[in-house]
């Protein structure tokens, strides 16, 4: 899968931005606050996902503006498509996504057609962060290879919301305590399912993990990832998700009702899984050293990049944001060895920084606009 064409206008600072990407590396050269990041950002939200940087989608729109878009023709191994995205500021604003002309009513169909992975400097959260980021991206990577599982999570985020709500009505006594077991018994249902996807997903990374790890450390590290879910052991996952398994999830959810009730909210279920994360059998977040953390993010993107090309037919395509002159010259070209398949869009203040090999289209941005459009090889040579 490659991006053919991208035009971006009134998204944040960016202004009249068109271009024709080359299908295999474009970098994107600019200083700090000129606009790099929000290109990646404005391509990267036609993938269906939230933005990468956390930004909310009111913030899109630049402060001085009333009306962003951004579009882009992909061409995968069957055909070219087209996705806008257009918002308006005020009263009336609306939110406009055509895929091929036809309006979508959300993002799911996005999701289905566009897939990207972004390796950005906030990656290393997915390690020292809270267990929430571990399960964001479990549940992403997840998703991109079985689309469907977009659809459980959702479903089992708004009975965990109708839940809680109801938990705080009961401790309040505006509600029967009796009709919590209708949520639980939806709740265990989607959490069943969600629980054996997750474990399905962190077997398959574990094993590439491992190996990428061993290759970039010289093999004298080892990375592994558990998972430990709130319900299950991990020899429960030896067998078939059926109603046996989500019997099991309502019974964990019926023993800690009582103590639900009196905190207002759920502590049982996917929503309190952890991603146990270790090098060398030790917690890569509570003892792992910069540097490692750094590797161990990295390889974990790598590894949902080869689990997503060994699905597909299409390679995703890869933004770098600005991660690649934190690396030295070897963990460079490990990454660009691994990504040499894939259409890749890579910002860098400098693009002497990055490996002299790399061919392609350099793009440099200042103001929000693209001032230059210039041949790698020919700036190189």
């Amino acid at each position: 899968m490659i991006v053919t064409y991208a035009e971006i206008d009134g998204f944040k600072n960016l202004s009249g931005v068109s271009f024709a990407p080359d299908p295999k590396y474009n970098v994107i050269v600019g200083a700090n606050a000129q606009g790099k990041t929000n290109l990646l950002e404005a391509m990267w939200i036609l993938s269906g996902c939230k933005s990468f940087r956390g930004s909310k989608e009111k913030d899109y729109i630049s402060l001085d503006g009333q009306k962003m878009s951004s579009a882009v023709k992909i061409q995968d191994s069957v055909r070219e498509q087209k996705i806008t995205f257009e918002m308006t500021k005020g009263t009336n604003s609306q939110k406009l996504i055509h895929l091929n002309g036809v309006k979508q009513r959300g993002t799911r169909a996005l999701f289905d057609v566009f897939k990207c992975i972004a390796f950005i400097p906030d990656d290393t959260d997915i390690i020292k962060g809270s267990p929430e980021k571990r399960r964001s991206f479990i549940d992403m990577a997840a998703s991109q290879l079985n689309p469907v599982f977009v659809m459980h999570l959702n479903k089992n985020n708004a009975i965990m919301n109708q839940r809680n709500a109801l938990l705080k009505e009961i401790s309040q006594k505006n509600a029967p305590a009796d009709v919590l077991e209708i949520w639980d018994r939806q709740a265990a249902k989607e959490g069943a399912l969600i629980s054996w996807m997750r474990s399905e997903y962190i077997s398959r990374i574990n094993e590439i993990c491992g190996r990428l790890y061993r290759t970039i450390s010289g093999g004298a590290e080892e990375l592994t990832l558990e998972y430990k879910s709130n319900v299950y052991k991990p020899e429960d996952f030896e067998k078939p998700c059926g109603e046996e398994a989500e019997e099991q999830y309502y019974r964990k959810l019926r023993e800690t009702a009582e103590y639900d009730i009196r905190t207002g909210s759920t502590h049982s279920g996917v929503n309190r899984d952890e991603v146990a994360i270790k090098i060398n059998g030790v917690s890569a977040r509570d003892f792992g050293s910069q540097g490692q953390i750094k590797s161990a993010a990295l390889v974990m993107k790598l590894a949902q990049a080869e689990i997503y090309m060994k699905k597909s037919k299409d390679a995703p395509v890869v933004f770098l944001d600005d991660v690649m002159g934190e690396l030295d010259e070897n963990r460079q070209r490990f990454v660009f060895d691994m990504i040499k398949d894939m259409q890749v869009f890579v910002t860098t203040p400098n693009e002497n920084a990055l490996l002299p090999e790399i061919k392609g289209k350099i793009l440099r941005i200042s103001g929000g606009r693209i001032t230059e459009e210039q041949d790698v090889s020919a700036h190189r040579e």
